[in-house]
Protein backbone atom coordinates (compact mmCIF):
# COMPACT_ATOMS: atom_id res chain seq x y z
CA UNK A 1 0.00 0.00 0.00
CA UNK A 2 0.95 3.67 -0.20
CA UNK A 3 0.96 5.17 3.29
CA UNK A 4 -0.46 8.66 3.23
CA UNK A 5 -0.75 11.62 5.58
CA UNK A 6 -3.01 14.62 5.28
CA UNK A 7 -0.99 17.71 4.41
CA UNK A 8 -1.91 19.53 7.62
CA UNK A 9 -0.36 16.74 9.66
CA UNK A 10 2.65 15.68 7.56
CA UNK A 11 5.33 17.46 9.55
CA UNK A 12 4.04 16.35 12.96
CA UNK A 13 3.25 12.69 12.45
CA UNK A 14 5.21 9.71 13.78
CA UNK A 15 6.35 6.96 11.39
CA UNK A 16 3.34 5.46 9.59
CA UNK A 17 3.93 1.72 9.58
CA UNK A 18 4.26 -1.47 11.58
CA UNK A 19 7.43 -1.61 13.65
CA UNK A 20 9.55 -4.78 13.49
CA UNK A 21 13.19 -4.90 14.64
CA UNK A 22 13.55 -1.15 14.34
CA UNK A 23 12.13 -0.99 10.81
CA UNK A 24 8.80 0.67 9.93
CA UNK A 25 7.05 -1.68 7.50
CA UNK A 26 4.50 -0.27 5.04
CA UNK A 27 3.02 -3.51 3.67
CA UNK A 28 -0.63 -4.26 4.43
CA UNK A 29 -4.17 -3.14 3.70
CA UNK A 30 -4.68 0.50 4.60
CA UNK A 31 -7.08 1.99 7.15
CA UNK A 32 -7.94 5.59 7.92
CA UNK A 33 -7.21 7.55 11.08
CA UNK A 34 -9.52 10.55 11.40
CA UNK A 35 -9.91 13.61 13.56
CA UNK A 36 -12.61 12.70 16.08
CA UNK A 37 -14.19 16.16 16.05
CA UNK A 38 -13.99 17.24 12.41
CA UNK A 39 -13.75 13.78 10.79
CA UNK A 40 -10.81 15.14 8.77
CA UNK A 41 -8.39 12.51 7.48
CA UNK A 42 -5.17 12.50 9.51
CA UNK A 43 -3.37 9.53 7.95
CA UNK A 44 -3.69 6.10 6.40
CA UNK A 45 -1.85 3.24 8.11
CA UNK A 46 -1.22 -0.39 7.12
CA UNK A 47 -2.79 -3.30 8.96
CA UNK A 48 -0.14 -5.85 9.87
CA UNK A 49 -0.13 -8.84 7.49
CA UNK A 50 0.12 -12.34 8.96
CA UNK A 51 3.76 -12.72 7.92
CA UNK A 52 4.66 -9.46 9.69
CA UNK A 53 3.03 -10.70 12.90
CA UNK A 54 4.99 -13.95 12.77
CA UNK A 55 8.27 -12.21 12.00
CA UNK A 56 7.76 -9.68 14.80
CA UNK A 57 7.17 -12.38 17.42
CA UNK A 58 10.16 -14.39 16.20
CA UNK A 59 12.46 -11.36 16.52
CA UNK A 60 11.08 -10.56 19.97
CA UNK A 61 11.44 -14.11 21.24
CA UNK A 62 15.07 -14.23 20.14
CA UNK A 63 15.78 -10.87 21.78
CA UNK A 64 14.03 -11.81 25.02
CA UNK A 65 16.32 -14.82 25.39
CA UNK A 66 19.43 -12.71 24.76
CA UNK A 67 19.04 -10.51 27.89
CA UNK A 68 20.10 -7.38 26.01
CA UNK A 69 19.69 -4.95 28.93
CA UNK A 70 20.69 -5.11 32.58
CA UNK A 71 18.15 -3.86 35.14
CA UNK A 72 20.09 -0.60 35.43
CA UNK A 73 20.04 -0.23 31.63
CA UNK A 74 16.27 -0.74 31.57
CA UNK A 75 15.82 1.94 34.21
CA UNK A 76 18.00 4.34 32.22
CA UNK A 77 15.95 3.82 29.05
CA UNK A 78 12.65 4.35 30.88
CA UNK A 79 13.88 7.51 32.60
CA UNK A 80 15.21 8.87 29.31
CA UNK A 81 11.82 8.12 27.70
CA UNK A 82 10.15 10.22 30.39
CA UNK A 83 12.52 13.10 29.61
CA UNK A 84 11.82 12.86 25.88
CA UNK A 85 8.09 12.67 26.53
CA UNK A 86 8.27 16.00 28.32
CA UNK A 87 10.34 17.47 25.47
CA UNK A 88 7.79 16.21 22.93
CA UNK A 89 4.74 17.19 24.97
CA UNK A 90 3.26 19.38 22.24
CA UNK A 91 3.63 16.69 19.58
CA UNK A 92 1.86 14.16 21.80
CA UNK A 93 -0.76 16.74 22.76
CA UNK A 94 -1.60 17.58 19.14
CA UNK A 95 -1.99 13.92 18.26
CA UNK A 96 -4.23 13.12 21.21
CA UNK A 97 -6.44 16.18 20.74
CA UNK A 98 -7.03 15.18 17.12
CA UNK A 99 -7.00 11.38 17.01
CA UNK A 100 -8.66 10.79 20.43
CA UNK A 101 -10.70 13.96 20.89
CA UNK A 102 -9.09 14.85 24.21
CA UNK A 103 -9.40 18.38 25.51
CA UNK A 104 -6.24 20.16 26.59
CA UNK A 105 -6.92 19.35 30.25
CA UNK A 106 -7.40 15.67 29.35
CA UNK A 107 -4.15 15.72 27.36
CA UNK A 108 -2.11 17.34 30.09
CA UNK A 109 -3.43 14.87 32.64
CA UNK A 110 -2.56 11.94 30.36
CA UNK A 111 0.99 13.15 29.74
CA UNK A 112 1.65 14.08 33.37
CA UNK A 113 0.55 10.63 34.49
CA UNK A 114 2.59 8.92 31.77
CA UNK A 115 5.75 10.63 33.04
CA UNK A 116 4.98 9.35 36.55
CA UNK A 117 4.33 5.84 35.22
CA UNK A 118 7.66 5.74 33.42
CA UNK A 119 9.45 6.84 36.58
CA UNK A 120 7.74 4.16 38.63
CA UNK A 121 8.65 1.50 36.05
CA UNK A 122 12.27 2.63 36.12
CA UNK A 123 12.34 2.23 39.90
CA UNK A 124 10.84 -1.26 39.74
CA UNK A 125 13.41 -2.38 37.17
CA UNK A 126 16.18 -2.15 39.77
CA UNK A 127 14.38 -3.43 42.86
CA UNK A 128 12.59 -6.55 41.67
CA UNK A 129 13.41 -9.18 44.28
CA UNK A 130 12.32 -12.61 45.44
CA UNK A 131 11.97 -13.95 48.97
CA UNK A 132 13.54 -16.53 51.22
CA UNK A 133 12.07 -19.99 51.70
CA UNK A 134 12.13 -22.01 54.92
CA UNK A 135 12.99 -25.70 55.23
CA UNK A 136 12.90 -25.81 59.03
CA UNK A 137 9.57 -27.61 59.16
CA UNK A 138 10.89 -30.65 57.27
CA UNK A 139 12.84 -33.14 59.44
CA UNK A 140 16.48 -33.42 58.42
CA UNK A 141 16.32 -30.47 56.00
CA UNK A 142 16.80 -27.55 58.36
CA UNK A 143 20.31 -26.90 57.02
CA UNK A 144 19.00 -26.23 53.52
CA UNK A 145 18.70 -22.68 52.24
CA UNK A 146 16.20 -21.44 49.68
CA UNK A 147 15.32 -18.23 47.92
CA UNK A 148 13.31 -17.14 44.92
CA UNK A 149 14.25 -14.91 42.02
CA UNK A 150 12.00 -13.16 39.51
CA UNK A 151 12.76 -13.92 35.88
CA UNK A 152 11.12 -12.50 32.73
CA UNK A 153 8.44 -14.52 30.95
CA UNK A 154 9.75 -13.72 27.44
CA UNK A 155 7.40 -12.07 24.95
CA UNK A 156 4.54 -9.97 26.36
CA UNK A 157 1.63 -8.93 24.15
CA UNK A 158 -0.13 -5.66 25.08
CA UNK A 159 -3.51 -4.94 23.49
CA UNK A 160 -4.61 -1.45 24.43
CA UNK A 161 -7.75 0.75 24.23
CA UNK A 162 -8.46 4.12 22.61
CA UNK A 163 -9.41 6.00 25.76
CA UNK A 164 -5.91 6.17 27.26
CA UNK A 165 -3.56 5.80 24.29
CA UNK A 166 -0.45 6.84 26.18
CA UNK A 167 -0.68 6.10 29.90
CA UNK A 168 -2.53 2.77 29.67
CA UNK A 169 -0.04 1.68 27.00
CA UNK A 170 2.80 2.52 29.40
CA UNK A 171 1.12 0.66 32.26
CA UNK A 172 1.45 -2.45 30.10
CA UNK A 173 4.72 -2.10 28.21
CA UNK A 174 6.61 -0.21 30.95
CA UNK A 175 6.51 -3.00 33.57
CA UNK A 176 7.08 -5.61 30.87
CA UNK A 177 10.28 -3.91 29.70
CA UNK A 178 11.34 -3.17 33.29
CA UNK A 179 11.02 -6.89 34.05
CA UNK A 180 13.31 -7.86 31.18
CA UNK A 181 10.71 -8.94 28.60
CA UNK A 182 10.27 -8.11 24.93
CA UNK A 183 6.94 -6.50 23.98
CA UNK A 184 4.58 -6.55 21.03
CA UNK A 185 2.05 -3.72 21.17
CA UNK A 186 -1.25 -3.82 19.35
CA UNK A 187 -2.90 -0.40 19.99
CA UNK A 188 -6.49 0.54 19.22
CA UNK A 189 -7.05 1.05 15.50
CA UNK A 190 -8.87 4.26 16.41
CA UNK A 191 -5.82 5.82 18.12
CA UNK A 192 -2.66 4.25 16.64
CA UNK A 193 -0.60 7.39 16.11
CA UNK A 194 0.01 8.17 19.78
CA UNK A 195 1.29 4.61 20.22
CA UNK A 196 3.57 5.01 17.20
CA UNK A 197 5.05 8.22 18.56
CA UNK A 198 5.60 6.52 21.94
CA UNK A 199 7.40 3.59 20.30
CA UNK A 200 9.61 5.95 18.32
CA UNK A 201 10.38 7.79 21.58
CA UNK A 202 11.36 4.55 23.34
CA UNK A 203 13.76 3.73 20.51
CA UNK A 204 15.21 7.25 20.64
CA UNK A 205 15.74 6.74 24.38
CA UNK A 206 18.00 3.76 23.68
CA UNK A 207 15.69 0.74 23.78
CA UNK A 208 17.18 -2.04 21.60
CA UNK A 209 14.92 -2.26 18.52
CA UNK A 210 14.53 -6.02 18.78
CA UNK A 211 12.73 -5.67 22.15
CA UNK A 212 9.70 -3.77 20.81
CA UNK A 213 7.23 -4.35 18.00
CA UNK A 214 4.17 -2.31 17.02
CA UNK A 215 1.43 -3.96 14.97
CA UNK A 216 -1.61 -2.07 13.67
CA UNK A 217 -5.13 -3.34 13.03
CA UNK A 218 -8.72 -2.13 13.19
CA UNK A 219 -10.59 -5.36 13.89
CA UNK A 220 -10.03 -8.72 15.57
CA UNK A 221 -7.77 -10.15 12.85
CA UNK A 222 -4.39 -9.00 14.19
CA UNK A 223 -5.40 -9.92 17.73
CA UNK A 224 -6.36 -13.42 16.61
CA UNK A 225 -3.03 -13.78 14.83
CA UNK A 226 -1.23 -12.77 18.02
CA UNK A 227 -3.22 -15.30 20.06
CA UNK A 228 -2.12 -18.00 17.63
CA UNK A 229 1.59 -17.25 18.20
CA UNK A 230 2.89 -19.89 20.64
CA UNK A 231 6.00 -17.88 21.58
CA UNK A 232 3.94 -15.17 23.28
CA UNK A 233 4.00 -15.94 27.00
CA UNK A 234 1.64 -13.29 28.41
CA UNK A 235 -1.31 -11.20 27.22
CA UNK A 236 -2.32 -7.90 28.81
CA UNK A 237 -5.62 -6.49 27.57
CA UNK A 238 -7.89 -3.57 28.40
CA UNK A 239 -11.27 -3.54 26.70
CA UNK A 240 -14.66 -5.22 26.63
CA UNK A 241 -15.57 -8.32 28.59
CA UNK A 242 -16.61 -10.03 25.34
CA UNK A 243 -13.15 -9.62 23.81
CA UNK A 244 -11.51 -10.47 27.14
CA UNK A 245 -13.27 -13.83 27.17
CA UNK A 246 -11.99 -14.54 23.64
CA UNK A 247 -8.43 -13.66 24.68
CA UNK A 248 -8.64 -15.90 27.75
CA UNK A 249 -9.86 -18.80 25.60
CA UNK A 250 -7.12 -18.25 23.03
CA UNK A 251 -4.38 -17.89 25.64
CA UNK A 252 -5.09 -21.31 27.12
CA UNK A 253 -2.58 -22.05 29.88
CA UNK A 254 -0.60 -18.90 29.17
CA UNK A 255 -0.98 -16.09 31.66
CA UNK A 256 -3.17 -13.01 31.19
CA UNK A 257 -4.03 -9.72 32.83
CA UNK A 258 -7.49 -8.49 31.81
CA UNK A 259 -9.13 -5.14 32.61
CA UNK A 260 -12.65 -5.44 31.24
CA UNK A 261 -16.12 -3.89 31.42
CA UNK A 262 -17.48 -1.80 34.25
CA UNK A 263 -20.54 -0.05 35.61
CA UNK A 264 -18.99 2.26 38.17
CA UNK A 265 -20.93 3.54 41.17
CA UNK A 266 -20.31 6.25 43.73
CA UNK A 267 -22.33 6.68 46.94
CA UNK A 268 -23.01 10.02 48.63
CA UNK A 269 -24.20 9.67 52.21
CA UNK A 270 -26.23 12.29 54.08
CA UNK A 271 -23.20 13.49 56.04
CA UNK A 272 -20.92 13.89 53.02
CA UNK A 273 -18.90 17.05 52.47
CA UNK A 274 -20.61 18.18 49.26
CA UNK A 275 -18.13 20.97 48.57
CA UNK A 276 -15.52 18.26 48.26
CA UNK A 277 -17.66 15.55 46.69
CA UNK A 278 -19.52 17.26 43.85
CA UNK A 279 -16.55 18.69 41.89
CA UNK A 280 -14.73 15.35 42.13
CA UNK A 281 -17.81 13.42 40.99
CA UNK A 282 -18.46 15.77 38.06
CA UNK A 283 -14.88 15.46 36.86
CA UNK A 284 -14.99 11.68 37.29
CA UNK A 285 -18.25 11.43 35.37
CA UNK A 286 -17.49 13.67 32.41
CA UNK A 287 -13.72 13.85 31.78
CA UNK A 288 -12.63 12.20 28.54
CA UNK A 289 -16.32 12.47 27.54
CA UNK A 290 -17.17 9.80 30.10
CA UNK A 291 -15.12 7.23 28.20
CA UNK A 292 -13.26 5.87 31.22
CA UNK A 293 -13.93 2.41 32.62
CA UNK A 294 -14.38 3.90 36.10
CA UNK A 295 -16.40 7.00 35.09
CA UNK A 296 -19.22 7.61 37.58
CA UNK A 297 -22.33 6.17 35.92
CA UNK A 298 -24.57 5.41 38.91
CA UNK A 299 -24.59 8.08 41.63
CA UNK A 300 -26.40 6.81 44.71
CA UNK A 301 -27.46 9.74 46.92
CA UNK A 302 -29.11 9.72 50.35
CA UNK A 303 -32.72 10.78 49.85
CA UNK A 304 -32.49 13.56 52.42
CA UNK A 305 -29.92 15.43 50.28
CA UNK A 306 -30.83 14.23 46.79
CA UNK A 307 -32.38 17.54 45.71
CA UNK A 308 -29.34 19.53 46.82
CA UNK A 309 -26.90 17.10 45.20
CA UNK A 310 -28.91 17.10 41.99
CA UNK A 311 -28.85 20.90 41.77
CA UNK A 312 -25.14 20.99 42.52
CA UNK A 313 -24.42 18.32 39.90
CA UNK A 314 -26.45 20.22 37.30
CA UNK A 315 -24.48 23.38 38.09
CA UNK A 316 -21.18 21.50 37.85
CA UNK A 317 -22.13 19.79 34.57
CA UNK A 318 -23.30 22.98 32.88
CA UNK A 319 -20.00 24.60 33.86
CA UNK A 320 -18.18 22.03 31.70
CA UNK A 321 -18.57 23.26 28.10
CA UNK A 322 -18.57 20.63 25.36
CA UNK A 323 -17.40 20.94 21.78
CA UNK A 324 -14.16 21.43 19.83
CA UNK A 325 -11.28 19.98 21.89
CA UNK A 326 -8.88 22.52 20.35
CA UNK A 327 -10.80 25.26 22.17
CA UNK A 328 -9.01 25.72 25.52
CA UNK A 329 -12.30 26.55 27.27
CA UNK A 330 -13.89 23.21 26.33
CA UNK A 331 -13.92 20.58 29.10
CA UNK A 332 -15.80 17.75 27.31
CA UNK A 333 -14.67 16.84 23.81
CA UNK A 334 -16.10 14.42 21.27
CA UNK A 335 -16.65 10.73 21.79
CA UNK A 336 -14.46 8.35 19.83
CA UNK A 337 -16.91 8.23 16.90
CA UNK A 338 -20.24 9.58 15.79
CA UNK A 339 -21.69 6.07 16.02
CA UNK A 340 -20.66 5.89 19.70
CA UNK A 341 -22.32 9.26 20.31
CA UNK A 342 -25.44 8.13 18.47
CA UNK A 343 -25.65 5.04 20.69
CA UNK A 344 -25.56 7.20 23.84
CA UNK A 345 -28.18 9.52 22.36
CA UNK A 346 -30.42 6.53 21.60
CA UNK A 347 -30.05 5.22 25.15
CA UNK A 348 -31.02 8.64 26.51
CA UNK A 349 -34.11 8.74 24.27
CA UNK A 350 -35.07 5.29 25.52
CA UNK A 351 -34.66 6.43 29.14
CA UNK A 352 -36.80 9.52 28.54
CA UNK A 353 -39.49 7.37 26.97
CA UNK A 354 -39.44 5.20 30.11
CA UNK A 355 -39.94 8.16 32.44
CA UNK A 356 -36.39 9.35 33.18
CA UNK A 357 -35.83 13.10 33.28
CA UNK A 358 -32.84 14.91 31.81
CA UNK A 359 -31.91 17.63 34.26
CA UNK A 360 -29.16 19.03 32.03
CA UNK A 361 -27.40 18.15 28.80
CA UNK A 362 -28.64 15.31 26.66
CA UNK A 363 -27.96 17.04 23.34
CA UNK A 364 -25.72 15.68 20.60
CA UNK A 365 -23.84 17.44 17.82
CA UNK A 366 -22.26 14.78 15.60
CA UNK A 367 -19.70 13.05 17.87
CA UNK A 368 -20.15 15.43 20.83
CA UNK A 369 -22.60 14.55 23.61
CA UNK A 370 -23.28 17.18 26.25
CA UNK A 371 -22.58 16.28 29.90
CA UNK A 372 -25.88 14.81 31.04
CA UNK A 373 -27.47 14.38 34.46
CA UNK A 374 -30.44 12.00 34.67
CA UNK A 375 -32.99 11.47 37.43
CA UNK A 376 -35.99 9.14 37.77
CA UNK A 377 -34.21 6.40 35.81
CA UNK A 378 -35.11 2.83 36.64
CA UNK A 379 -33.55 -0.60 36.58
CA UNK A 380 -34.12 -2.12 33.15
CA UNK A 381 -33.00 1.00 31.31
CA UNK A 382 -29.73 0.64 29.46
CA UNK A 383 -28.39 3.86 30.99
CA UNK A 384 -28.60 2.07 34.35
CA UNK A 385 -27.98 -1.59 33.54
CA UNK A 386 -25.33 -1.41 30.81
CA UNK A 387 -22.01 0.42 30.55
CA UNK A 388 -22.80 3.81 29.02
CA UNK A 389 -19.17 4.77 28.32
CA UNK A 390 -20.25 8.32 27.64
CA UNK A 391 -20.85 11.57 29.58
CA UNK A 392 -24.05 10.42 31.31
CA UNK A 393 -24.51 10.30 35.08
CA UNK A 394 -27.68 8.91 36.67
CA UNK A 395 -28.72 9.96 40.19
CA UNK A 396 -30.40 7.19 42.21
CA UNK A 397 -31.80 8.03 45.70
CA UNK A 398 -31.50 5.63 48.65
CA UNK A 399 -32.84 5.48 52.18
CA UNK A 400 -30.45 3.02 53.83
CA UNK A 401 -26.77 2.47 52.99
CA UNK A 402 -27.45 -1.24 52.48
CA UNK A 403 -29.77 -0.30 49.62
CA UNK A 404 -27.02 1.66 47.85
CA UNK A 405 -24.42 -1.07 48.42
CA UNK A 406 -26.77 -3.76 47.10
CA UNK A 407 -27.57 -1.59 44.07
CA UNK A 408 -23.91 -0.97 43.28
CA UNK A 409 -23.13 -4.68 43.63
CA UNK A 410 -26.03 -5.66 41.38
CA UNK A 411 -24.02 -5.78 38.14
CA UNK A 412 -21.81 -8.45 36.56
CA UNK A 413 -18.86 -6.08 36.99
CA UNK A 414 -16.61 -5.02 39.84
CA UNK A 415 -13.83 -2.62 38.89
CA UNK A 416 -14.07 0.43 41.18
CA UNK A 417 -16.53 2.21 43.47
CA UNK A 418 -16.46 5.27 45.71
CA UNK A 419 -18.26 6.51 48.81
CA UNK A 420 -18.41 9.95 50.43
CA UNK A 421 -19.12 9.96 54.16
CA UNK A 422 -17.63 11.37 57.35
CA UNK A 423 -18.79 8.35 59.36
CA UNK A 424 -15.93 5.87 59.73
CA UNK A 425 -18.35 3.03 60.48
CA UNK A 426 -20.25 3.63 57.25
CA UNK A 427 -17.00 3.93 55.31
CA UNK A 428 -15.62 0.63 56.62
CA UNK A 429 -18.97 -1.08 56.14
CA UNK A 430 -18.92 -0.05 52.48
CA UNK A 431 -15.29 -1.08 52.08
CA UNK A 432 -16.13 -4.56 53.36
CA UNK A 433 -19.39 -4.95 51.42
CA UNK A 434 -18.80 -3.39 48.00
CA UNK A 435 -17.54 -6.15 45.73
CA UNK A 436 -15.12 -4.17 43.60
CA UNK A 437 -11.40 -4.37 42.98
CA UNK A 438 -11.04 -0.89 44.50
CA UNK A 439 -13.24 1.00 46.97
CA UNK A 440 -12.35 4.68 47.38
CA UNK A 441 -13.35 6.44 50.59
CA UNK A 442 -14.19 10.14 50.07
CA UNK A 443 -13.21 9.87 46.42
CA UNK A 444 -15.31 8.88 43.38
CA UNK A 445 -14.95 5.61 41.52
CA UNK A 446 -12.62 7.19 38.96
CA UNK A 447 -9.81 8.11 41.33
CA UNK A 448 -6.58 6.43 40.33
CA UNK A 449 -2.99 7.00 41.31
CA UNK A 450 -0.50 5.33 39.00
CA UNK A 451 1.44 3.65 41.80
CA UNK A 452 -1.55 1.81 43.25
CA UNK A 453 -2.67 -1.73 42.33
CA UNK A 454 -5.53 -1.51 39.84
CA UNK A 455 -7.70 -4.39 38.75
CA UNK A 456 -11.20 -5.79 38.89
CA UNK A 457 -13.24 -8.73 40.09
CA UNK A 458 -16.17 -10.63 38.59
CA UNK A 459 -16.54 -9.82 34.87
CA UNK A 460 -14.24 -6.80 35.18
CA UNK A 461 -11.27 -9.14 34.82
CA UNK A 462 -8.28 -10.23 36.88
CA UNK A 463 -4.68 -9.29 37.53
CA UNK A 464 -3.31 -5.88 38.39
CA UNK A 465 -1.80 -2.82 36.79
CA UNK A 466 0.39 -0.42 38.76
CA UNK A 467 4.11 -0.88 38.02
CA UNK A 468 5.09 -2.58 41.29
CA UNK A 469 2.26 -5.10 40.83
CA UNK A 470 2.30 -5.47 37.05
CA UNK A 471 6.01 -6.29 36.98
CA UNK A 472 5.24 -9.37 39.07
CA UNK A 473 2.49 -10.36 36.63
CA UNK A 474 5.01 -10.38 33.75
CA UNK A 475 7.76 -12.25 35.60
CA UNK A 476 7.77 -15.71 37.15
CA UNK A 477 9.07 -16.73 40.53
CA UNK A 478 11.82 -19.35 40.44
CA UNK A 479 12.93 -21.21 43.55
CA UNK A 480 16.64 -21.84 44.08
CA UNK A 481 17.75 -24.20 46.86
CA UNK A 482 21.17 -24.81 48.39
CA UNK A 483 21.96 -27.89 50.45
CA UNK A 484 25.29 -27.36 52.24
CA UNK A 485 27.21 -30.20 53.81
CA UNK A 486 25.92 -31.16 57.26
CA UNK A 487 28.27 -29.45 59.70
CA UNK A 488 27.69 -32.26 62.19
Amino acid sequence: MTVTAHTRYESGLPPLGNLVDGQWRLAGEGFDVRNKYTDELIAELPEAPAETVTEAVRVLDRAARAELLTPADRATVLRRTAELLEERREAFATLMIDEVGFTRSDVDGEIDRAVVTLGLCAEEATRLTGRTASFASSPGQHHRLGFTVRVPLGVVCAITPFNSPLNTVLHKIGPALAGGNAVVLKPSGQTPLTAALLCATLLDAGLPPSLLALLHGVDARVGELLLAEPDIAFYSFTGSTKVGRAIQRGAGLRRTQLELGSIASTIVCADADLDRAVPRIANAGFRKAGQVCTSVQRLYVARSIVDEVTERMVTAATAMPSGDPRDPSVRVGPMISESAATRVSDWLAEARHGGAQVRCGGGRNQSVVEPTVLVEAQSGMRVVDQEVFGPVLTILPFDELTEAIDGANDTPFGLAAGIFTQDIDQALRAARSLRFGTVHLNEPSSSRADSMPFGGVKESGHGHEGPAYAIREVTEERLVTLNPADPG
